[in-house]
């Protein structure tokens, strides 16, 4: 009998990783920064890095919070419904081929939401997704990649991330996990790979996957 340990499993990323909504994103914060005279520019340059309620505190200091999170989350639900975005090439044969494995997603985002755009692009939707609801701490912070591991019996150690931001790469890399980076012209500090292409890396996630089954 293998040890319980030698679960592997697949976590994913998702905007960015599996689904190319980054022009969606923009769109998005132009129109909240529209709504609230700010500058658009600016303020999506801000989101790169922050989390929206950090991002309003920087943009719009005497703006209410909850308000503005509020509303962004209006101009997300509408895109996730009715904008045009797409899956990376890849990305259904991946993971119409891991479903059958340990894997989850581990987002930013919104269950709710990233199941709409799942829905509308044909991809698979996994029995767990970590949103930005399930943890108090987000990416940069280890906390929705460890409750992933741990909800699926497999230690971090035994886990393959696959990101595309240097905040969602440095949340494995401190939960102790292996992560590739897709979608990048350029190797990503901290990755233990990088990949031009999300197609490109579906060959050895596959054999990751698969290796505790042979």
């Amino acid at each position: 009998m293998k040890p319980a340990n030698a679960t592997r499993a697949v976590l994913f990323d998702v905007d960015g990783t599996l689904i190319d909504a980054a022009a969606n994103q923009r769109r998005a914060w132009a129109q909240w920064a529209h709504e609230y005279g700010v500058d658009p520019d600016a303020t999506y340059a801000v989101a790169l890095r922050t989390r929206p309620t950090e991002t309003f505190a920087i943009v719009a200091p005497d703006a209410d919070s909850a308000r503005c999170l509020h509303r962004f989350h209006e101009l997300e639900d509408e895109d996730a419904a009715t904008g045009t975005y797409s899956a990376f090439d890849g990305a259904a044969t991946l993971l119409g081929r891991v479903r059958d494995r340990p894997w989850a997603l581990v987002t930013s985002n919104y269950a709710h939401r990233v199941r709409i755009r799942f829905a509308r692009t044909g991809l698979p939707v996994p029995p767990l997704i970590v949103d930005a609801a399930a943890v108090s701490r987000g990416k940069p912070e280890p906390e929705g990649y460890l409750l992933a591991a741990r909800e699926l019996g497999a230690t971090p150690e035994n886990c393959l991330v696959l990101e595309d931001a240097p905040s969602g790469i440095a949340a494995a890399r401190a939960a102790g996990a292996m992560v590739w980076a897709v979608n990048a012209d350029a190797p990503m500090a901290g990755a233990d790979r990088t990949y031009r292409t999300l197609n490109d890396a579906v060959g050895d996630v596959l054999e990751f996957a698969f290796a505790d089954t042979r």
